[in-house]
């Protein structure tokens, strides 16, 4: 404990069943009150964003719904057009980690009208005030100001944020949850698993986010059989949605690690969902970390109530029976070098507790073909 260490406080959070009815009420602090609502293209269906502009009421504001269930850097260029057009405004994210991290880009780059997705400037302005409801238990989006999204002439995933966007106010209604397919809930909780266990291990890691870290797979390895099993169960999805965003907290102050690098590149080149493209390599990975992560793996372990954290990865994964192997997720033999080179070369894989050179990431990847 001699390092010098620097946290800065997190955001406010509203927590509760039916707490999103309050919603005008987070609104009213902030130093605009016109919104520019940003979700996806599929979550009208749910019912979810008709009920947030009833919310609204009164309160000036526009749907923007162009962002893919893997938002491209296209998609943020084109919302922060239109928050360009709309004038100044919050921006109220609302879905899954793909719309929040969308709106993260969208708040920033329409507050720099010379920048793009691909081209930010090195000292941006503020960009604007960001609200976020997220509508999946996973990604812990809502806890930082910086967003994964996909350069698609690259094929790889970048990053782009800037502290000011940031949620000023997490919403974090459980209820919203309720509605999501089994394969949603298996996935977006198996990621938040993952950024517990990752935070723990990795080369970032202090006092503090190992605390989130900690508390967050207590709450996920207890609670995320029981939401995927029963997907009414209030209490197992609120403890679910409330132990991903603790994970985010520990991911934003640690940083994540190889795992994540290599589920990255799975989903940039071979369209794999995130939380698929993790589970296929997680146990590997953690495998090949072991010796250099004994004591977090360990903390993971005791976290999980079980004697073996590879093992409870393990029996997550087939209670929430989401492990393929990567042929029968549709990616090719021929396709791992590029894989491997994308998740070496990926900013969090630096954090990994134990550094990997390409051809033991291709090795790796080999073994879960």
């Amino acid at each position: 404990m001699a390092d010098r260490l620097s946290v800065e406080p997190p955001g406010r959070t509203e927590f509760g069943a039916g707490v999103v009815a309050e919603l005008p009420t987070f609104l009213e602090p902030l130093e605009e009150q016109r919104v520019l609502v940003v979700t996806d293209r599929g979550l009208r269906a749910s019912g979810i964003v008709s009920r947030i502009e009833q919310i609204l009421g009164d309160v000036e504001h526009v749907v923007h719904e162009d962002v893919g269930p893997n938002p491209t850097t296209d998609e943020v260029d084109r919302g922060a057009a239109r928050l360009r057009e709309f004038g100044r405004a919050v921006v109220l994210a609302v879905g899954g980690g793909s719309a929040l991290d969308a709106a993260k880009g969208i708040a920033l780059l329409a507050a720099n009208p010379q920048a793009t997705a691909t081209g930010l400037p090195g000292r941006p302005v503020d960009g604007f005030p960001l609200v976020a409801v997220p509508t999946t238990a996973g990604t812990g989006a809502e806890t930082n100001g910086f967003g994964v999204v996909e350069d698609p002439r690259l094929r790889r995933k970048v990053y782009i944020g800037h502290p000011s966007v940031r949620p000023r106010t997490a919403v974090l209604d459980p209820e919203l949850t309720l509605g999501l397919p089994r394969s949603t809930t298996a996935s977006s909780g198996f990621d938040a698993l993952v950024h517990g266990i990752e935070s723990l291990a990795s080369r970032g890691a202090n006092p503090v986010s190992q605390a989130f870290a900690t508390q967050a797979i207590t709450m996920l390895g207890r609670s995320l059989p029981a939401a995927h099993r029963d997907g009414t169960d209030l209490d197992a999805r609120a403890e679910v949605l409330f132990g991903a965003h603790l994970a985010g907290h520990a991911l934003t102050l640690s940083g994540l690690g190889l795992v994540h690098g290599i589920g990255h590149a799975l989903t940039a080149q071979a369209g794999i969902p995130h939380g698929v493209a993790l589970a296929a390599v997680a146990q590997e990975v953690m495998a090949f970390s072991a010796a250099e992560a004994a004591h977090a793996y360990a903390t993971t372990a005791r976290a999980l109530g079980v004697g073996d954290a590879i093992e409870a990865v393990a029996e997550v994964c087939a209670a929430l029976d989401i492990r393929r192997p990567l042929r029968e997720l549709g990616v090719d033999r021929e396709a791992l070098p590029g894989i491997a080179a994308g998740a070496a070369a990926d900013a969090v894989t630096r954090n990994a507790p134990r550094l990997p050179r390409d051809a033991e990431v291709l090795e790796l990847l080999a073994s879960v073909h």
